[in-house]
């Protein structure tokens, strides 16, 4: 079955746009060993990693078979962040309509070609690292690639919010002028979780964000009521329902690598539907400090 070309089997050998079957894994947790074979072919051979080792870093030779996809594939992504015209792409890929193609577009992106060629949403929806054994090693002992569905009631949190970007990422600072004010927040949990939110609105989502839009993150911890709250804090509800939760574990300069696994290859395969709410992180008792390698967060992406 990891052999077999879809929809017999489980590989698919279209490599043409660098989508494809790159390996075949069979996972023992008990064991604590992951059985891999490179480019779903058996010539490659099946190769063992320990996942409670460190993994090293390995370069191995490995055979892909080469396929041309279906016309509306990768190609189609790649032509409309050109100059072409809508309507020329449209009938390139055998649309009879502009209208019908963006319809199409939508359909598998969640946004119209115009915004994701103006946002250039290939950087972050989609997006995926050149997979390499650190990143493998990553995957494998710091992220839990299978979420957990879990229903939350609404969560009061006071903090302080600031602004930031993607590609020049301010939160540590953030963090450090809300640890050096925590004490001021009145109405605070004893032992209270802490969280940091990144906030919405209906002009700046996961679909139309990229690297250099300016979004805003909340810093803070549960209380139990907003009042008494004064400025500079800022009071945040986080509204009840269902969440994804993934575990980072180790290192947060790591983070980065864990949100570019959620939304370049968990959110394109996942059935769960995403929510119009806030994503956020959760700190606990397990959060050790920024560079513990013992060091766990949890991340709740919102669902319906």
């Amino acid at each position: 079955m990891l052999y077999a070309k879809y929809p017999d089997g489980l590989c698919c050998h279209y490599f043409e746009e660098y989508f494809g079957t790159t390996k075949s894994m069979v996972i023992s947790p008990s064991e604590g060993i992951i059985d891999l074979c490179w480019g779903g072919r058996a010539e490659n051979g099946w190769h063992a990693y320990d996942i409670t080792k460190p993994l090293g870093n390995s370069m191995q030779d490995a055979q892909i078979n080469l396929e041309k996809a279906a016309p509306f594939g990768g190609r189609i992504q790649e032509a409309s962040l050109t100059d072409l015209k809508i309507i020329d792409i449209a009938i390139e890929y055998g649309f009879d309509s502009s209208e019908a193609f963006s319809r199409a577009f939508k359909a598998i992106y969640k946004v119209s070609p115009q915004i994701y060629r103006r946002n250039r949403l290939d950087t972050f929806i989609s997006s995926k690292e050149r997979l390499d054994t650190g990143l493998l090693n990553h995957l494998a002992r710091n992220v839990t690639v299978h979420p957990r569905i879990v229903e939350l009631p609404e969560i009061k949190v006071a903090g302080i919010g600031g602004e930031t970007t993607l590609r020049d990422n301010c939160l540590r600072e953030l963090w450090a002028r809300t640890n050096s004010l925590y004490r001021q927040i009145p109405n605070r949990i004893p032992n209270a979780r802490a969280f940091g939110i990144c906030e919405a609105c209906a002009e700046n989502t996961l679909y139309t964000m990229n690297e250099d839009i300016l979004f805003t993150e909340v810093a803070g911890t549960e209380v139990t009521s907003f009042e008494g709250l004064t400025e500079p804090f800022v009071p945040k509800v986080i509204p009840g329902g269902r969440y994804a939760v993934f575990t980072h574990r180790g290192t947060l300069r790591m983070l980065p690598q864990t949100f570019d696994y959620i939304w370049g290859t968990w959110f394109l395969a996942t059935k769960e539907e995403l929510d119009w709410r806030e994503d956020f992180e959760l700190y606990d008792e397990r959060f050790l400090g920024y560079d513990h390698p013992d060091s766990e967060v949890n991340l709740y992406i919102p669902v319906r």
